[in-house]
């Protein structure tokens, strides 16, 4: 198994030892991304936050050779499960059709003091 190490700079990068995205047997493994820009400019509130953070995730898989309608599996991670309601109305202007799995969680604490972080296991090809 030879794993591929993805780099774009159509989304941030990385702010620790770790890449954008990996590719192994045809399979597209994101790290999470939060609703910065590739300038490092944090999106407001949860709305904007949640759509940086997946316009990133498309940036990443399409280094991959990948797209959105590719992915399996997504992970959504909170700041305050109350945002709930308001990051799936985004979400779901990113997956109209067919959505993918999904967990979503809420955790204590995300890097750079962001509301959302989502992270995305898709296969590769063009859908």
């Amino acid at each position: 198994m030879a794993k591929q190490i993805i780099h774009t700079d159509a989304a941030p990068a990385p702010i620790g030892p770790y890449s954008q995205a990996t590719v192994a047997n045809g399979m597209v493994f994101t790290a999470g991304q939060v609703g910065l820009d590739t300038a490092g400019t944090m999106a407001d509130g949860i709305d904007g936050q949640t759509r940086q953070a997946l316009i990133n995730i498309k940036a990443v898989l399409e280094a991959a050779g990948s797209s959105m309608e590719n992915v399996l599996k997504m992970t959504v991670y909170l700041q305050h499960m109350n945002d709930f309601s308001a990051m799936n109305k985004v979400y779901a202007e990113f997956f109209t059709d067919d959505p993918p799995a999904r967990s979503a969680f809420q955790v204590a604490k995300l890097p750079a003091d962001a509301m959302v972080e989502i992270e995305a296991v898709a296969v590769v090809g063009q859908a």
